[in-house]
């Protein structure tokens, strides 16, 4: 699947198929995670892969949303933002978020392109999710993610126009300069450059 496909076509997904997905298959999405920007390095995720029913009914109910219960798998992304911290001070806190969004976004493109689906859940109480799965208290729940094949994707919905979110060199700015004419010397081998390209 080609990245743009795979970009406008992934959708959130709540109702899954009884098919069990294969593990193996989820761990190489989320293996797509290991290869997403990180400050100075300092890797911060750590990921659980849930299959225990017992567990998923535990994660459905701190997160109040019944689907997760229809999924075979769930996904527990958490983040230790220490390293970053030490590197970085206050900021570092920031850049571990920053981080574990571009590392999940990763890890959807990824599902998407296998074929499966899932929601980002980002409601949840954090304190009985870490009880459930033994997570330290420092470690941050970042979302979790109900793994499935989806049994039908939600109609693609309007997106925002690009004219009401870029704006050039200042906020709000609508427009972009215009180029400089080049004058001079170089004004002749610039424009004899541009002729022999098209040529």
């Amino acid at each position: 699947m080609e990245l743009d496909t795979a970009i406008k076509s992934r959708r959130s997904v709540r109702k899954f198929k009884s098919k069990e997905p294969d593990w193996r298959e989820i761990i190489e999405c989320i293996d797509g995670m290991r290869f997403a920007p990180m400050a100075g390095e300092n890797f911060t995720l750590k990921i659980i892969l849930v299959d225990d029913r017992d567990k998923i009914e535990k994660i459905a109910k701190a997160a109040q949303q019944d689907f997760i219960l229809q999924a075979k798998y769930v996904v527990v992304v958490c983040s230790n933002p220490e390293r970053t911290v030490n590197a970085y001070g206050k900021r570092g806190e920031k850049y571990s978020r920053q981080q574990a969004g571009a590392a999940i976004q990763n890890f959807l493109l990824k599902l998407e392109e296998a074929g499966l689906s899932t929601c980002w859940v980002g409601h949840f109480v954090d304190e009985q999710i870490k009880a459930e799965l033994k997570i330290p208290d420092e470690i941050n729940v970042e979302a979790v993610f109900p793994i499935g094949y989806g049994i039908k994707k939600p109609s693609a919905k309007a997106r925002v126009n690009m004219d009401s979110i870029l704006y050039f060199n200042i906020y709000k700015n609508k427009k972009m300069k215009e180029p400089k004419k080049i004058e001079g010397r170089w004004a002749g081998f610039s424009e004899e450059k541009t002729k022999k390209s098209e040529e």
